[in-house]
């Protein structure tokens, strides 16, 4: 319940500015957040789940988690999340044909140190991205991406390494 009261009071400030009220809230909200993040508004977070934000993070306009219980979403130090990014840590198994959408699942995202997420990636339950990646905006993360690459696509595939 206080994530959600803590949600809508953000979304009423402006979207770039009051880091520390925004910061003060957050943690009262039960987000873990190193120093230096700065989370611009306008974004969302469901859930009660574990949030653990690294120091230096910059989250961008709209960032949207939907977190849960029984996985966690980390993000590492000095990542750069751009605006419209979702968090997706639950799914479903499979049903049979009177109902597809199964039993729910949840699993844990990882973002390493130093990652730069574009805008309006979508990242699935599951993923790792390793440290130093670029990840091209509107990419789906399906799968782990290994460290210092470059990634983009529907689903994100490697398209090179980075030095």
């Amino acid at each position: 319940m206080i994530r959600h009261f803590v949600n809508h009071f953000l979304a009423i400030l402006p979207p770039s500015r009051l880091f520390f009220l925004r910061r003060m809230l957050l943690i009262w909200a039960g987000v873990e957040l190193e120093n230096n993040v700065n989370f611009c508004g306008r974004g969302w977070i469901y859930g009660r789940g574990r949030l653990k934000i690294g120091n230096g993070s910059w989250l961008s306009p709209g960032v949207t988690f939907y977190s849960h219980v029984n996985a966690d979403i980390i993000i590492g130090r000095e990542c750069d999340i751009g605006p419209g990014v979702k968090f997706i840590i639950g799914t479903h198994i499979i049903g049979p044909t009177e109902r597809r959408a199964g039993e729910g699942v949840a699993k844990t995202i990882i973002i390493e140190d130093g990652c730069w997420i574009g805008a309006g990636v979508i990242i699935l339950d599951g993923v790792t991205i390793g440290k130093g990646c670029v990840i091209a905006a509107g990419a789906v993360v399906t799968k782990d991406i290994k460290s210092n690459v470059l990634a983009a696509g529907v689903p994100a595939r490697v398209k090179r390494e980075l030095a």
